[in-house]
């Protein structure tokens, strides 16, 4: 079995860096980690789990990579084993990247179905390294992200028999959510079904209800764009709350989960494909929700610029 630890890094494109750099500093409340990369990068602590939130500048908005830690050197090796034997093709990420990333040795690979970048890594022990202070929100962590497609059962099957997501509920024909285990999160990756390839949204995870209520008024008073809740997902018991960043990609602050044990977990559910398996709470999306954001395909060797 893979052996998961958290999602720990998300990489996405932006139009502007500066600005949106202002943005999920002032506005989402990312704390910057004071280190810049080699293309101009802008890095963000996200929560005292060590997260990364990368944004890159881009001609396209939308997806980059996303890096999984691993448990320990044998779930590490479990995986690599396990990409060689149904063929997915991955490259080792360079010594120095894995040096700047705080990462022990990290694996690359391309999900074939949607082209988008998943890396792999076991964490080194951090020397000296920021904590992540709180401002306008109390960030925990990245909760999740969710991807769309049209290859929506190919990308399913990719992730649930090659890398070993386990299922935790679906809405049917619709959305399915996965948990890398045995992170006990109720979804830290979700596809959905769509007509393009790209990123649905990125999750944050917050402490308290209240931060969710405050973000909706700073989001008012900064003219942010509110495309969902506030509501309560059926699935994960998650209250959550959607918006968009300056280049309309789709993020969401949420409080509350649903943990599931190690050790017989309950059985997955399908939920009826209507709107009201998102939302109990009878909430509507706004069609610009999700609507912005392409995956960015990677080739061996380095990830593809756009």
């Amino acid at each position: 079995m893979i052996r998961y630890e958290r999602l720990g890094r998300v990489d996405l494109n932006v139009t502007d860096l500066d600005r949106s750099g202002r943005f999920y500093e002032e506005i989402v409340g990312l704390q910057r980690a004071g280190k810049q990369g080699v293309d101009g990068s802008l890095e963000f602590l996200c929560g005292a789990d060590n997260c990364r939130v990368v944004l890159h500048e881009s001609a396209m908005p939308g997806f980059r990579s996303m890096a999984l830690a691993l448990e320990s050197e044998r779930a590490f090796e479990t995986l690599r084993d396990r990409l060689e034997e149904r063929g997915v093709a991955c490259e080792a990420v360079p010594d120095n990247e894995c040096l700047n990333r705080e990462w022990l040795r990290s694996w690359r690979i391309e999900e074939p179905n949607t082209s988008a970048t998943i890396e792999f890594y076991l964490p080194r022990a951090a020397q000296d390294s920021l904590s992540f202070v709180p401002t306008v929100a109390k960030i925990q962590r990245i909760g999740h992200v969710v991807f769309t497609t049209p290859r929506y059962a190919e990308t399913i099957a990719f992730m649930t028999q090659v890398l070993e997501f386990a299922v935790s509920d679906d809405i049917e024909g619709v959305i399915s959510f996965m948990r890398p285990p045995p992170n006990p999160y109720h979804h830290g990756v979700g596809v959905a079904r769509g007509t393009r390839h790209g990123l649905h949204h990125l999750n944050l995870m917050v402490a308290e209800i209240d931060d969710v209520g405050v973000a909706l008024n700073r989001f008012k008073q900064r003219e942010v764009p509110v495309v969902f809740g506030p509501g309560r997902h059926i699935a994960s018991d998650s209250v959550f709350l959607y918006f968009l960043d300056p280049d309309g990609l789709t993020l969401e602050y949420s409080f509350g989960m649903e943990e599931f044990s190690e050790t017989e977990p309950r059985t997955p559910r399908t939920l009826p494909p209507k709107l009201e398996s998102i939302d109990s709470w009878g909430g509507r999306p706004d069609p610009k929700l999700a609507a912005v954001g392409v995956v960015q395909p990677w080739r061996r060797g380095t990830p593809e610029s756009i």
